[in-house]
Order: C-alpha cells, then sequence, then structure tokens
C-alpha cells in the first residue's frame, strides 16, 4: 500500500524533529539525511512571489513516487526512505518538500536522498502555479 506523501498546506516543522524521534528506536539506523524544500520570495520580472500553490495527478503521482522509492531501496542500503509534498497553498518562508533517508552508514542516506529529491523533481506530475503579492500568477519551472 502506498504511503500517504501529500499534505495539505505547508509541512509544519514538527514533522521533520518528529520523524527524527521515531526513529530513535530503530537501532540499525547509524545515519540520516534530510532535504527540506521551502518557498522562496522569489523576484520575476519585477514581482515578488507571495507563495506557489501546488497541485498533481494524485494517483499518477502516486504510482510514479512508488516507482522511485522502490528504485532507492533497491540502489541504496536502506532501513527508511519517507517523503512528503504539500498540495494547495505554501506561503514564502514555510515547508514543502520533505525527503527522510535513513541507512546503516551516511553514504548510503545520503545519495539515496539525493537520487530522490533528483528523481522526483525531474519526474513526478507536482505543478507549483507562483502567486505573486500584487494576486497575478503563473505557472513555475522546476530547477
Amino acid at each position: 500500500m502506498p504511503k500517504k506523501i501529500f499534505i495539505q498546506g505547508p509541512i509544519p516543522p514538527e514533522k521533520i524533529s518528529d520523524s527524527v524521534a521515531k526513529h530513535q528506536s530503530k537501532t540499525t539506523i547509524g545515519a540520516h539525511s534530510m532535504f527540506v524544500g521551502q518557498v522562496r520570495a522569489d523576484e520575476v520580472d519585477g514581482k515578488t512571489v507571495a507563495a506557489i500553490e501546488y497541485t498533481a495527478y494524485k494517483e499518477m503521482a502516486g504510482k510514479e513516487l512508488d516507482k522511485i522509492r522502490e528504485e532507492a531501496f533497491s540502489k541504496y542500503d536502506l532501513v527508511c526512505a519517507h517523503i512528503y509534498h504539500s498540495l494547495g497553498e505554501v506561503r514564502a518562508g514555510e515547508l514543502c518538500f520533505f525527503v527522510f533517508t535513513s541507512s546503516a552508514h551516511r553514504k548510503a542516506a545520503r545519495e539515496a536522498c539525493r537520487f530522490l529529491v533528483d528523481e522526483i523533481k525531474g519526474k513526478v506530475p507536482i505543478f507549483g502555479k507562483e502567486i505573486f503579492e500584487d494576486e497575478t500568477h503563473q505557472w513555475k519551472v522546476n530547477q
């Protein structure tokens, strides 16, 4: 069964500390690596981004995320891998993307985390609409 990946609105910062705390009982883990994405107040054509509204083709995105997650487990010696992404509006400064990997040794955790982030950003149908301070908007291009 696929894990719950999508969170409505911003990812609470407490989710990060809770994730680490929940893994303290898993004594085969020697390393965690994490990526935390945050919405930037970019300036585009003289306008400042106030928020990003995230949407996704949930079923298709879920299937692609499962494939990417399985590939990470086959390539790296992981104990755990958790992925969370926001849907809906996330304001500048708030968290929108969280990848958390755990392994016996740091190299696998680091490499798997990077792999997951890059694959998700490149392949998963999650879309962001930049909302500017003047309430105009445009679709964001992933970088």
